[in-house]
Formats: structure tokens, C-alpha cells, sequence
């Protein structure tokens, strides 16, 4: 590992990927004039942008650009004497953690002050390492596993809640809502998924509910028919899985195609417009949560949702909200570090106090979310529904 400079000069470049700061978006630029198009700050964003979950890593991307530009209509960011543009420097990681480690270490050694990202949590984890060596801040939009902030690095955040909170909202609304009695857990062996069916299974063997099977998939898998007829042997009230929407949805479909007639609950990663297609029949099994507010439910929701519509032809999918607040949180902190000083980048990062698009966004010692919400969901007619929030 190399070792870098803490003070890097004002020419150098940055990089970030989610998390909210600085002026209202919506206030408008008007009577502003646009940032200068000679010096550059770079914010990175990673994420996949290839895979099967690429349309995912391009949500979190597309929020991340969305508020780049808003910051450059409305004159960039002013240190000191000079004025500053920002631009997104996108790195693609393909889901890989060995990916994900290579790309981290492109962006340290291209001067990178931040970084937003990466989305999943298995590429975070690796990555997060390279970012505190370097004294990059990294701001995770969507990245809820346990061990990312537990690790204890000054550099690391996310702006979403944590597997904690979802895997404990995921029990209660299997026990609450489903009135399961047994329950059948399926992860893909990621960090991610295997992290929450772990606390999905803790809580619910807590609260007395019957884990009757525990199965492991990849997160490549396309055929799960040999699991879930073990599955079906068992007789669960219900199926939990962790893992993303490109493995949930053509193991909803089989559940369906199996006479498989119990609920499916699942995490963030499935609970997306994908598996929907995915799923076919089965989609309508699917209940699941989101480690966030639903945008459709946040007081400038609607608005963003145009813009983002309007700006990329297509709708959000998950956390591209979050990303958009990541990268006014770090540009802010630059504003209040009035340099651009890693540690001091850093500090005013963790100092953060700002209510943002998708709420009022504060980091504890970890990192995590002082007050981080999940919201569940449910397949209806053709499309998520939503049900509920907790914090």
C-alpha cells in the first residue's frame, strides 16, 4: 500500500458515491451562474455497472450525477479564492470484492478525496480498507451489512440503515404480519445476503418461531428446484431469503411453479421493479423491506422522482436517492473544511447534521445512521405497494 498525502492541491481531483449535504436542491438556481469548467473536483461513485446488478449500480449512479449537476448549475463549490465543478468519476466493480478492491485503489491513487459507494456490501467491506489507509471518506448509499461500519474505520459511513435493524423488521413481519410459526432461510453466501438470513434467523429463534430449514445458494445461481424441494418437505410457514433481486426473482418463480403456496420475505436486494419481471407468477409471494425511507413517501419524493425521470427516462429504483444526498454531504463537508485536506474532509463528514432528501441524516461513532428507518413492501397488482416504516 502506498502512503498519501493528506494535503493534496486544489487542482487535484475528488471522488464520492451516495449521502446528502449542502443547499437544497430544490430551492432552484436561478440568478446563479453555472460552475467554471476549469478546475475540477471529482466525486467517485462504484458500483456495478455491468451483471446482474447493474441496473441497480446505474440507480445508485444516475443519483449520484443528478446531484453533481444541480451543484454546478447552482456555481459549483468555492475554497478559498477559487471556484470548483464537480464531477462524477464512475468505476465499475461488477458485485466482485476482488473488483471492488482494484477500483478503490485506481481512485486513491487518482487524488480522490471521497468516494460514494460501493453497493454492495461485499465490495464495501474489502474496499473500505483501501479508503481508510488512504484517508478517503466513503459514504455507502446502499451497503447494510453489519460488519462494514463495525469494523471501526474513521472513514467509513453509509446513509442507510444496517442489517441489524432490517434482519429485526424482517422477523417481526414474519411473525407479525405472516404469522409464521416455522420458517425456511435461504442466503446466497454473499456478505450481504448470508449477513441478514444470519439476523433474520437470530430474532426469529428468539422469538420462538421454528427455523425448519437453512439452505445456501450463490450468487449466481439460476435453478434453486433441488433446495426448495428440500424446502417443501419441511412445511414452512414462510421462506426468508437473502440475497439480490437477479437470484429472488427466479426463485419466486420456482416456489410458484413448485406449489410451493407460503409467503416469500425477502431484503433490500429483492425488493426492487427487477424481480418483479423476474418473478412472473410468482411475484405476487414477495413481501420485503428496504433499509430506507420509501421515496414515494419522502416530502420531496415526487419532485425527485421527476427529475430523476425527466433527466434519465427511466424510474428509481432503490437508493439512487441516497446517493444524490451522499454527494451533498461530502461537498458540504468540503464547504466546512474550506480545504481539500483528507482529514479534515473527513472530520466535517463525521460532523455531519443535515436534513436531507430522504430525512435528517447524523452519524454515529461508527458510522451507521443515528436514526436509520426500514420500510416494508408488498407485490400488488404488478407492482411494490407500500406498507409501513419503523426506525
Amino acid at each position: 500500500m502506498k502512503t498519501f498525502l493528506k494535503a493534496i492541491p486544489t487542482a487535484i481531483t475528488l471522488t464520492l458515491f451516495l449521502a446528502g449535504c449542502g443547499p437544497k436542491p430544490e430551492a432552484g438556481t436561478a440568478g446563479k451562474a453555472a460552475a467554471p469548467a476549469g478546475d475540477v473536483i471529482r466525486i467517485g461513485h462504484v458500483a456495478p455497472l455491468s451483471g446482474g446488478d447493474a441496473h441497480l449500480g446505474k440507480d445508485n449512479e444516475n443519483g449520484a450525477r443528478l446531484a453533481a449537476d444541480e451543484i454546478n448549475a447552482a456555481g459549483g463549490v468555492k475554497i478559498g479564492d477559487k471556484t470548483y465543478r464537480v464531477e462524477i468519476l464512475g468505476e465499475d466493480d461488477k458485485a466482485d470484492p476482488r473488483e471492488g478492491t482494484l477500483v478503490a485503489q485506481k481512485l486513491v491513487d487518482a487524488g480522490v478525496l471521497g468516494v460514494v459507494g460501493h453497493l454492495n456490501s461485499g465490495s464495501s467491506i474489502p474496499a473500505s480498507k483501501i479508503y481508510r489507509d488512504a484517508d478517503v471518506v466513503q459514504i455507502s448509499p446502499s451497503s447494510t451489512a453489519i460488519k462494514y461500519t463495525d469494523q471501526g474505520f474513521k472513514t467509513t459511513f453509509r446513509v442507510v440503515a444496517n442489517d441489524r435493524q432490517q434482519g429485526t423488521a424482517m422477523a417481526n413481519y414474519a411473525i407479525d404480519a405472516l404469522k409464521a410459526k416455522t420458517v425456511a432461510v435461504v442466503d446466497d453466501r454473499t456478505a450481504y445476503g448470508q449477513g441478514l438470513a444470519d439476523v433474520v434467523e437470530k430474532v426469529l429463534k428468539e422469538k420462538g418461531v421454528n427455523v425448519v430449514a437453512r439452505e445456501y445458494t450463490d450468487n449466481k445461481a439460476s435453478d434453486f428446484n433441488a433446495i426448495l424441494t428440500k424446502i417443501r418437505a419441511t412445511k414452512p410457514d414462510a421462506i426468508v431469503y437473502g440475497g439480490m433481486d437477479d437470484t429472488a426473482g427466479p426463485m419466486a418463480k420456482q416456489i410458484h411453479q413448485l406449489g410451493i403456496k407460503v409467503p416469500m420475505l425477502g431484503g433490500d436486494g429483492a425488493c426492487t421493479p427487477e424481480f418483479i419481471k423476474l418473478a412472473g407468477d410468482g411475484a405476487t409471494l414477495l413481501s420485503c423491506s428496504r433499509a430506507g425511507e420509501a421515496v414515494e413517501k419522502l416530502p420531496r419524493g415526487a419532485q425527485f422522482m421527476s427529475k430523476y425521470k425527466a433527466k434519465f427516462g427511466s424510474e428509481v429504483q432503490i437508493y439512487a436517492p441516497y446517493s444524490y444526498d451522499a454527494v451533498y454531504i461530502i461537498v458540504e463537508a468540503i464547504r466546512k473544511a474550506g480545504s481539500l485536506d483528507r482529514a479534515a474532509i473527513t472530520a466535517a463528514v463525521a460532523a455531519t447534521d443535515y436534513d436531507g432528501l430522504t430525512g435528517h441524516i447524523g452519524f454515529d461513532p461508527k458510522g451507521d445512521l443515528k436514526s436509520g428507518a426500514i420500510s416494508m413492501f408488498k407485490v400488488q397488482d404488478g407492482q411494490l405497494t407500500y406498507l409501513s416504516t419503523s426506525r
